[in-house]
């Protein structure tokens, strides 16, 4: 007989106590993600109004469970489960949630860069619904973590800020377009899978360097820049990208202004198994800002990842960056 996992049972809270709330408020299953989210949080029903039968029916799912007794890593994969199915619900092709398999290898490439450096600052400026932004930080549990969250979509942001109250993650978060000013002090870190496409702001986009000479310009090119602009020197950034970054019209432009403000360290190739599609295959692109004592690599970290199932393959590509690391840091 199966067994029903810690996730499992969380995931069948949240679920149940979101569908009970979305049919009382009359709301959509995602926000009542977020409500429900809030309620275990705070140890109460938040929502006001609501019938005797259903307030008994929460407080009953809710006592079932302990948040106390999960590990950060359970309740981020059982909130996000809940997240994914309301995402799906809602059809919004701009809410999409970064595969944990990337996550996951994403936070083994931020530790290995760090190496034994206790305390890092660490900003997403597309954090979503916080998913990337917790699974590194759950990733580098040794380390003390300050971080920061970006994020223009009022939804988006109350997901991620309930998920890092869940995993006590003190995540400063900020509701607003990120190529806005930002009252960020420069970190350690960046990481990021980036919004691409256009940007709508042609007044904002005036103060990059990589505005386009003529249309609109390209909101991810325009992160690049913003989050190398808010990293120490010497900091490092870690970008999930198209694999056709440097293939566009301004590719040219990106070339030239990385070559001035950064050092490329590594391009690793995702499984192209992971995408719908071949020509929405994404990449990891490491870059360096530049500081007074930094160095570039003998020889940049040039990856294609297999799949992640494929364990001896993997193993082999592990090996490999291993003996990068030792060589170039």
């Amino acid at each position: 007989m199966k067994t029903v996992s810690k996730i499992e049972n969380l995931f069948a809270v949240i679920n149940e106590t979101a569908e009970l709330i979305a049919k009382e408020c009359q709301m959509t299953y995602i926000e009542a993600v977020a409500e429900t989210g809030d309620n275990i949080f705070q140890e109460s029903i938040l929502q006001d109004g609501l019938s005797e039968i259903t307030e008994k029916s929460l407080k009953r799912k809710y006592e079932g469970i302990q948040i106390a007794s999960f590990e950060k890593e359970e309740i981020r994969k059982a909130y996000q489960l809940a997240i994914l199915k309301g995402l799906k619900e809602a059809a919004h092709p701009n809410h999409q949630m970064t595969p944990d398999s990337i996550g996951i290898f994403l936070g083994y490439l931020v530790s290995k860069f760090v190496g034994n450096q206790k305390d890092i600052s660490i900003l997403d400026p597309a954090v979503g619904t916080g998913n990337l932004l917790t699974t590194v930080i759950n990733y580098l549990s040794n380390k003390q973590v300050e971080s920061h969250g970006v994020e223009v979509d009022d939804l988006l942001i109350k997901l991620a800020y309930i998920s890092a109250n869940l995993q006590e993650h003190p995540v400063q978060f900020f509701n607003q377009d990120s190529l806005e000013r930002l009252l960020i002090d420069p970190v350690d870190i960046v990481v990021c899978d980036l919004p691409v496409g256009y940007y709508p702001n042609d007044v904002e986009a005036s103060r990059y360097e990589l505005k386009a000479d003529e249309g609109l310009s390209y909101s991810h090119h325009l992160f690049i820049e913003q989050s190398i602009n808010h990293t120490k020197e010497s900091g490092y950034l870690f970008f999930i990208v198209p694999n056709s970054l440097f293939d566009t019209k301004e590719a040219p432009k990106l070339n030239q202004y990385l070559r001035k403000t950064a050092i490329i360290q590594g391009f690793i190739q995702l499984p192209l198994s992971l995408f719908k599609d071949e020509k929405h295959g994404k990449s990891i692109f490491i870059v360096q800002k530049k500081g007074e004592s930094n160095t570039p690599p003998k020889q940049a970290l040039l990856v294609e990842l297999p799949k992640f199932s494929n364990k001896e393959a993997m193993n082999s590509i592990m090996k490999k960056i291993d003996k990068w690391f030792k060589e170039n840091k």
